[in-house]
């Protein structure tokens, strides 16, 4: 089932691949635009200050025309480079705190830890056109730095200055100047912002993901498994007449030599055959059965050899008989846990077979030991379990359903019993079962 449809599980994961590739690129966008929301929502909380952000900056420390008088005076040469520059630098430290504190107050509910700056990048004499400045000077900046700007406005306008002469007389003369400037924002935890809002929507996401993954997930295991019981109602179907084999042989043993002559041990074992089968019907659901049934003989030891020998007329069986009294065991069931071990033993090549029964201090031991073929000890730990046929060394005719040992062990198990196995390849297998009870 699932070796056929493997490209199925190919095609989940190029879906689930492509469901995570479209979740990834979903939240990128929805990063995005939250990123530019919250941006603009910074932006048109302060856009009415841009325009007089240099006032606001200076808080009347300086004369509102000290930048345009610097400007003109450095036009004209009346000072240097140095100081030219040095006044933008004084001027931004004495503005860098007031101009924190209120940027930090405009965004303290939202959390926003903003950095702005204000850069001029190019100022031009109209007189002459001469470039005042060969790189940009920054006028205004917090005291966090903008290190990436996640929004910026750039303006440019003409602004003039007059000069007048030293005795106070009229103007004598008018500096304009074009200057082209730019306005940086950048939200310093605009990650930490972005992800806190859209916590929620991440976590929806990874549960839906994680979902189709365990359903997926599930779904296999529960084909697997279905693979796995179908495998064994075939093999059910395919073998179920090799565990009717052995009572039906018999049977036909018997009645070919009742044909040939009258025997009055025969009826015994027609009727112990025609249980078994009945037996055998209700071992499939050995589990759910609550049954008990007669106690068990020192004499039922007996026939059950003589029924395996009577079927299994090529192999020798030995019986050594030690029980003297009656044991609390189910009849049919010590009959199922002796057939078992030894047909076992008989699939497996073996020509003898010894069994060996004695009780000792009210435990029951059973030791079935055949010459067969012998079981690899990777092997051992496995022959126990339902359905469970030995691969490597099964070349025997009769191959069974692998339910023989599986039954052998609930029995024991029942009992509070133990099972210990021994085998050696191609010598032989040695079953020791110990049994305890009380009378």
């Amino acid at each position: 089932m699932i070796s056929k449809s493997k490209y199925l599980v190919w095609l989940f994961a190029g879906l689930f691949l492509l469901l995570l590739g479209i979740q990834v690129y979903f939240m990128y966008k929805t990063y995005q635009v939250k990123k530019r929301d919250i941006y603009a929502s910074v932006l048109s909380k302060i856009t009415k200050y841009i325009d007089n952000l240099e006032d606001l900056g200076e808080l009347n420390v300086h004369k509102s025309n000290d930048s345009k008088d610097v400007l003109a005076k450095f036009a004209d040469k009346e000072i240097s480079k140095k100081e030219f520059l040095s006044y933008f630098d004084e001027h931004r430290n004495k503005t860098k705190n007031r101009l924190s504190d209120y940027i930090d107050h405009q965004f303290e509910k939202e959390g926003y830890k903003v950095a702005t700056r204000i850069v001029y990048l190019s100022v031009i004499s109209i007189p002459d056109s001469t470039k005042l400045i060969d790189k940009p000077i920054i006028l205004y900046e917090t005291r966090n730095k903008v290190v990436k700007p996640g929004i910026s406005q750039t303006g440019k306008w003409e602004t003039s200055s007059t000069s007048t002469s030293e005795k106070g007389e009229k103007p004598d003369k008018n500096d304009s100047f074009i200057v082209k400037s730019q306005t940086d924002f950048e939200i310093l935890n605009i990650n930490y912002i972005v992800f806190k809002e859209l916590t929620l929507l991440i976590l929806c996401c990874i549960a839906l993901l994680i979902s189709v993954l365990l359903l997926y997930l599930f779904t296999i295991k529960n084909l697997i498994k279905q693979q796995k019981q179908v495998e064994v109602l075939h093999t059910v179907v395919d073998n179920i007449s090799h565990e009717f084999k052995t009572p039906i042989a018999t049977l036909k043993i018997a009645s070919k030599t009742l044909k040939k002559e009258y025997s009055p041990e025969i009826f015994p074992l027609i009727d112990r055959q025609i249980s078994r089968l009945e037996d055998l019907m209700l071992q499939l659901h050995a589990e759910e059965s609550e049954e008990e049934n007669s106690t068990i003989q020192p004499k039922d030891w007996d026939f059950f050899i003589k029924d395996l020998a009577f079927t299994y007329p090529e192999t020798g069986f030995e019986l050594k008989n030690s029980v003297l009294s009656e044991l609390p065991f189910d009849k049919k069931l010590m009959e199922t846990v002796i057939k078992n071990l030894c047909e076992n033993s008989v699939k497996y090549g073996a020509s003898q077979i010894k069994i060996d029964l004695k009780t000792i201090q009210n435990k029951l031991e059973i030791i079935v030991s055949d010459n067969g073929n012998g079981i690899e000890q990777k092997e051992l730990k496995n022959i126990f379990e339902k359905f469970y046929r030995i691969q490597s060394n099964n070349i025997h005719n009769s191959k069974g359903l692998g339910l023989g040992l599986f039954f052998v062990k609930k029995i024991i198990e029942k009992y509070n019993g133990k099972t210990d196995v021994s085998s050696v390849v191609k010598e032989g297998t040695t079953f020791k079962i110990s049994i305890p009870y009380e009378h």
